[in-house]
């Protein structure tokens, strides 16, 4: 892959592919210049993708096991080196929901992973499955970075890690996206590397040194939010949730030289209920 001019790598939760691609996404993806893109909610098959993306791109897609749900892929320009999607103990089902990929950018190494975390619901099996999703994240965050020095986790990661991070935080204390356990992982993540880190609830746990490459870049401000419920005016409010992650290895995050939430022109433009957020890596 050229290293000629920084390498773009984007994320987007499409909702639904084959309709992201009817009311839109093909016209946003011609124009946007991306080397490689992180797609989450895919719901569609290989096949699908092969027809709405065209040869020119190189297509790594991991469905669900479920027909229609969840499914992640990672496209891009050039081909990927080696992917992987073993994820997880062996009796969890993280099908449609954890993709690596590596690639050759010049002469290094860029591993860059699509994932989906489960939307959860609070005292539900369905909480239970995304804490033990975000166990083993816990899991392989530091093995990723052991073998690779540059590296990104892309996706809807489904928390708001702090309260600028959702507009109406307040609310939603003991809602799934923002719950005090749910958070505490991500202090985690982005704690200092080996140290000892005490997360918002209270629990205690290393420090896995990552960066969340959007509040880095955007600083000690609301947002900027990359999710809005379709129900109301939410989107014309921005009464949003930053949910969709650039998470990087520190190597990585410190040769970002943009950042961006390509946020739709209006409600009646948008072709998923996710923004694409877009970074830009000076390797």
């Amino acid at each position: 892959m050229s290293v000629s001019s920084p390498l773009r790598i984007a994320s987007v939760n499409t909702n639904g592919v084959r309709a992201a691609f009817r009311k839109g996404m093909g016209d946003w993806l011609d124009a946007s210049n991306i080397d490689i893109l992180a797609l989450q909610e895919v719901r569609a098959a290989t096949s699908d993708l092969e027809n709405l993306l065209g040869p020119e791109w190189d297509i790594l897609h991991d469905p669900a096991t479920a027909k229609g749900r969840a499914g992640v892929a990672i496209v891009s320009r050039a081909k990927a080196h080696i992917h992987r999607v073993e994820f997880g103990a062996e009796d969890f089902d993280s099908a449609g929901r954890w993709l690596e990929a590596d690639y050759e950018v010049g002469d290094q190494i860029v591993t860059v992973v699509s994932t989906y975390v489960h939307s959860g619901e609070d005292n539900t099996p369905k909480q239970v499955e995304k804490y033990k999703f975000l166990d083993a994240m816990t899991a392989r965050l530091p093995e990723i970075a052991s073998h690779s020095k540059y590296a990104v986790v892309l996706g809807d990661l489904n928390v708001g890690h702090r309260e600028l991070d959702i507009k109406n935080w307040k609310g939603n204390r003991k809602n799934a996206g923002f719950l005090p356990r749910e958070r505490a992982y991500f202090d985690r993540f982005f704690g200092p590397r080996g140290e000892e880190v005490t997360g918002v609830d209270g629990t205690t746990g290393p420090g896995l040194g990552w960066v969340d490459v959007g509040r880095t870049w955007a600083g000690e401000v609301d947002g900027p939010y990359t999710w809005w419920s379709q129900r109301g005016r939410a989107f014309d409010t921005d009464t949003g949730w930053r949910l969709d992650y650039h998470v990087a290895t520190p190597e990585l995050a410190a040769t970002v030289k943009d950042y961006r939430v390509d946020r739709a022109a209006s409600h009646a433009e948008r072709w998923s209920d996710h923004a694409p957020v877009v970074v830009d890596y000076a390797i």
